[in-house]
């Protein structure tokens, strides 16, 4: 079986829809955190499989792809530091106890 561009592109739609699904349905701040993340690493996928598909010879889409990941792993370092301020000072991450924290 040869694996073209729809399968990559599909699997990528699906982690996309799952990333959704998790950041809308889910109360937790970490698995919110996690759900961007996924919807991070679809769109990375997109990337490094367009770079693939359409100009092999050149290097653009995973050079795209260093740079999500870079940011990926900023993001989540500072929304891990931030969520454990918070549940060090509420002891509990859900997203519903946030709302207190307005001005």
């Amino acid at each position: 079986m040869d694996i073209t561009i729809n399968h990559y592109l599909t699997l990528s739609a699906l982690l996309l829809c799952v990333g959704i699904y998790g950041l809308i349905t889910r109360n937790n701040a970490f698995r919110v955190l996690m759900s961007i993340e996924v919807m991070l690493n679809a769109a990375n996928l997109a990337f490094v499989t367009f770079a693939h598909y359409m100009d092999p010879l050149e290097v653009k889409g995973q050079i795209i792809s260093l740079f999500v990941m870079a940011i990926a792993a900023a993001e989540a370092a500072i929304g891990l530091a931030l969520l454990l301020l918070i549940y060090r000072n509420r002891l509990n991450i859900k997203m519903d106890s946030f709302t207190s924290m307005k001005w």
